[in-house]
């Protein structure tokens, strides 16, 4: 309970934030740190906080090069065995020992997710958002994924067997993300979405309650499974069954 306190009201005063995620293990010679430095940069430039997992290799790109435009660097660490060691670029540090905690704090608190090549901790990051996004849980967001090589297989894999073989996800769900090369173009569809000037899935269905969010965690209220009720005043659901 006080990490989501802690957390809750350090991060709640920060403003418009875009998470980044990626690999620990970038070294700093590598391609993708140097776009993340751009990135970073890029999105201070446009007015968001920038929110990462406080380590090192990707995350510690991203935070640098948001404390070299002089904007909010903040890093979400967590309490590991190995590999968590916080960098240096952090404007704003947290530390937390739960990862489900930490979880919640990245989606409560971006507008959007950036997603650079990465290991386990990046995957679960990027099927969290997806998830919630899907479920309509939360307000739809954009969730790009930088690396067109990198990410292909997975996609590939997507598209054949989950979505054509076996039916496990539907096609507009490949709407919910996007894919590129160019860290430019996902910084400026982060700032698009965030001036209004594109609406992000917009096959996914609104409610009247999504401004401001109705829940405190950042997610949307929902009909209990045991609940057949026809229409849901207080969310701004008309015929749902």
């Amino acid at each position: 309970m006080s990490e989501f306190v802690d957390a809750t009201d350090t991060l709640m005063r920060i403003g418009p934030a875009v998470a980044v995620f990626g690999s620990a293990r970038t070294r700093p010679e590598k391609h993708e740190y140097i776009q993340a430095v751009e990135c970073g940069k890029m999105l201070v430039e446009r007015g968001f906080a920038v929110i990462t997992g406080g380590g090192p290799g990707i995350m510690e790109a991203v935070n640098k090069g948001a404390l070299d435009a002089n904007g909010v660097s903040i890093g979400l660490n967590i309490s590991l065995p190995f590999e968590q060691k916080p960098n240096p670029y952090q404007s704003i540090e947290l530390t937390f020992r739960y990862f489900f905690i930490r979880k919640v704090m990245f989606v409560k608190h971006a507008r959007g997710f950036i997603i650079f090549p990465g290991g386990f901790g990046t995957m679960d990051e990027l099927f969290e958002s997806l998830t919630l996004i899907q479920t309509l849980k939360i307000v739809p967001f954009p969730v790009v994924l930088i690396g067109k090589k990198f990410w292909k297989p997975l996609l590939d894999w997507m598209h054949t067997t989950l979505a054509e073989e076996h039916g496990t996800i539907s096609p507009e769900d490949f709407d919910i993300f996007r894919v590129t090369d160019d860290v430019r173009e996902a910084v400026d569809i982060l700032h698009d979405v965030q001036a209004g000037r594109r609406l992000w899935a917009p096959k996914l269905p609104r409610f009247a309650s999504d401004p401001p969010v109705a829940d405190e965690e950042g997610i949307r209220q929902g009909i209990h499974p045991r609940r057949h009720l026809k229409g849901d005043a207080s969310l701004g659901i008309d015929n749902l069954e």
